[in-house]
């Protein structure tokens, strides 16, 4: 077969192919006309090649593995050079990977020095949640992740749950692990995805609507609604403006300021319930349901 014929049978270039009969490892023959002729069994040899050099072997490391089949070995893995080559490649790749971790974890060190100047507990700035039951909420407008636009002051008829949680990370790029330290940071995934997950029972159970709220951006906001799938949208506040409006508690973290963990259940305008301290995200939307079952099945009872 010629060399395109070849390419396209084994899913490789020609340049790959020319730099393989360089090597040595594939050679044509010659025919009279000058052009080059591929045996069928260079099918093989290329499969051979590119599966090994998937695995982390370079091409000269596939010669053995190559001289093998164009021997007629049936089994290429069982020759003394094939072992002698999986064992130095293997030693070869704990190495790498020894180097490369401890470069991540120098980074780590490094990156968490610069950007996480934590006192891991520190206490909150802002009033005690527990005094904002009554407080009418402020005209404040945002903008949800759907793109349509959130009045605090008039969320319209029904109770609204407006989870604040104070950050969430992406996977593969999170937050540095000092920012995590910050009391009541870790678990805010969970707790959405709980919310979501019992989206309707909590409709069912008397929440109107369910908004999510944080100091994050919208850009990061929107990653995990799509990632999470949330059936609800999330509200971006960096700016703190809902904080510096009712006295909402807050950390600092290095640069960062976050809000604190709270839950508001808002009715015609008022703040009506303030879940705080969340000590189990991940638990608390389960507590809100019973709550908000409770205020329905008994309008004058309070629940804690």
């Amino acid at each position: 077969m010629r060399v395109g014929e070849l390419a396209r049978r084994t899913g490789t270039t020609v340049r790959a192919l020319r730099y393989y009969e360089s090597a040595g490892l594939v050679v044509p023959r010659r025919l009279g006309n000058g052009y080059r002729e591929y045996d069928p069994i260079a099918v093989r040899l290329v499969a051979q090649i590119r599966e090994l050099m998937a695995l982390g072997l370079t091409v000269e490391e596939t010669r053995p593995f190559v001289e093998s089949i164009a021997g007629g070995a049936d089994d290429t893995d069982v020759c003394a050079a094939a072992v002698a080559t999986y064992r130095s490649t293997i030693t070869n790749l704990q190495e790498r990977i020894g180097r490369l971790t401890a470069q991540r974890d120098a980074l780590d060190a490094r990156l968490d020095a610069a950007a996480t100047q934590v006192v891991p507990g520190g206490a909150p700035v802002g009033i005690d949640p527990a005094a904002l039951v009554g407080i009418s909420l402020p005209d404040l407008s945002f903008y949800g992740t759907d793109g349509r636009p959130v009045d605090l002051g008039a969320l319209g008829p029904g109770r609204s749950v407006i989870f604040v949680y104070p950050l969430t990370g992406r996977p593969g790029v999170d937050l540095p692990n000092g920012l995590l330290e910050v009391h009541g940071a870790r678990g805010s995934t969970e707790q959405a995805a709980w919310f979501r997950d019992h989206h309707a029972e909590l409709r069912a159970a008397g929440a109107a609507r369910v908004y999510g709220l944080s100091a994050q951006s919208t850009g990061y906001q929107r990653e995990l609604v799509h990632r999470l799938r949330l059936p609800y949208p999330l509200i971006p506040d960096p700016r703190l403006t809902l904080a510096s409006a009712l006295g909402l508690p807050t950390r600092t973290a290095g640069d960062m300021t976050l809000y604190e963990r709270l839950t508001l259940i808002i009715a015609d305008g008022e703040v009506e319930h303030v879940f705080h301290p969340i000590p189990d995200p991940a638990s608390h939307p389960l507590h809100v349901m019973r709550w908000l079952t409770k205020r329905r099945q008994d309008p004058g009872s309070v629940a804690a």
